[in-house]
């Protein structure tokens, strides 16, 4: 009999590979002008909390079609991209080429050696897995001084709380069977009994993706003061994690 956590996995693998055979990148909301927005937004924000830069050896988590890998490798890193889905790596492959490596495995279960990276990053990934295991497993391959940096929806922003414990609306919007998002006080307490010593939760993302194309450029530059505003910040769409070893 398989253990729960091989379970969850098969789960999600057949999840994922279901969502390759589609159309994946309007599924996942990174197809419209605002999904690329918010998309390029990540990016930076791996790159410039990462310190990804020439030479880097990066490690993106749950790469998927290669969104984020696009987005990160021509800061001239090093990067190695792994997903648990082969169809998934497939379209990343044809994406993004000879920019990156691809790899097939478990991010609970990395098949690097001990201090292999200098930074670990991943979108929307951490609450597909036992996000303990997965940063465990984060911190063994990064090298002393390295960092991980991973953006994840946030659990009190009520759309959010509403996808993820209201199983008809997690249906309507794709959810896979297992995924739960958590709130920064939850993965605080995570990062914390790891043994990071040195880490941050912060909220961002007020940008809908139901905005109009046209009131993008205006929105923008609104929803990220938003993030600044006491209180109100806490309701984010999501939150940028971001330790260091």
């Amino acid at each position: 009999m398989a253990a729960p956590a091989e379970d969850r996995l098969g789960r999600e693998l057949e999840h994922f590979d279901g969502v390759a055979a589609r159309d994946t990148e309007t599924i996942l909301g990174w197809n419209s002008p605002v999904g690329r927005a918010r998309a390029d937004r990540r990016g930076r924000l791996f790159v410039a909390t990462g310190r990804i830069a020439p030479g880097t050896r990066a490690l993106e988590l749950g790469c998927g079609t290669g969104e984020f890998t696009r987005r990160v490798a021509p800061s001239g890193a090093r990067v190695v991209a792994l997903d648990l889905s082969g169809d998934l790596l497939a379209k990343a492959r044809a994406k993004v080429g000879a920019m990156a490596r691809f790899v097939r495995g478990n991010a609970e279960a990395l098949p690097f050696r001990d201090g292999s990276f200098d930074v670990v990053y991943g979108c929307s990934i951490l609450h597909h897995l036992d996000v303990e295991v997965a940063l465990q497993e984060a911190r063994r391959v990064l090298r002393r001084g390295g960092r991980l940096v991973f953006s994840e929806p946030n659990l009190t922003n009520p759309q959010v709380l509403l996808m993820f414990k209201c199983e008809p609306l997690k249906v309507h919007y794709g959810g896979s069977p297992d995924e739960m998002a958590f709130t920064r006080r939850a993965i605080t307490r995570v990062l914390r009994r790891i043994g990071f010593r040195r880490f941050a939760v912060t909220y961002f993302d007020f940008l809908h993706p139901a905005i109009p194309a046209s009131l993008l450029p205006l929105m923008e530059p609104i929803t990220e003061r938003l993030e600044r505003v006491p209180l109100l910040r806490a309701i984010s769409g999501s939150m940028l994690i971001h330790a260091e070893c």
